[in-house]
């Protein structure tokens, strides 16, 4: 018995078709910045009680933005390790799609 065609698109609400997100994909890798934010979120939230979650982020960007390079030094090569890990996956995964593929 043939194998249902599977329909790897949603349908947008002004007609248009996207692909689907394939769960199996690699993550994307981090930037620097957001190593920062996750690093730094909760001592925002501490120092500002009360505090929203746009403001957070401001004060996120606003910090970062006042960082010397050195300072952000360990978040890029934290940011440069992710994105290798990503790379690797993203090689692994295209060869075993090409494997199932043919």
């Amino acid at each position: 018995m043939p194998k249902a065609k599977v329909d790897k698109t949603t349908k947008k609400r002004d007609g248009r078709r996207r692909k689907t997100k394939d769960e199996n994909a690699p993550k994307r890798a981090l930037s620097a910045y957001m190593f920062f934010a996750n690093s730094n979120r909760d001592l925002v939230r501490e120092e500002n009680p009360g505090i929203t979650f746009g403001e957070v982020g401001r004060m996120l960007g606003q910090k970062w933005k006042e960082l010397t390079d050195s300072e952000k030094g360990p978040y890029e090569a934290k940011a440069a390790a992710d994105k290798k890990r990503y790379e690797d996956e993203k090689a692994a995964y295209n060869a075993a799609g090409d494997d199932d593929s043919a």
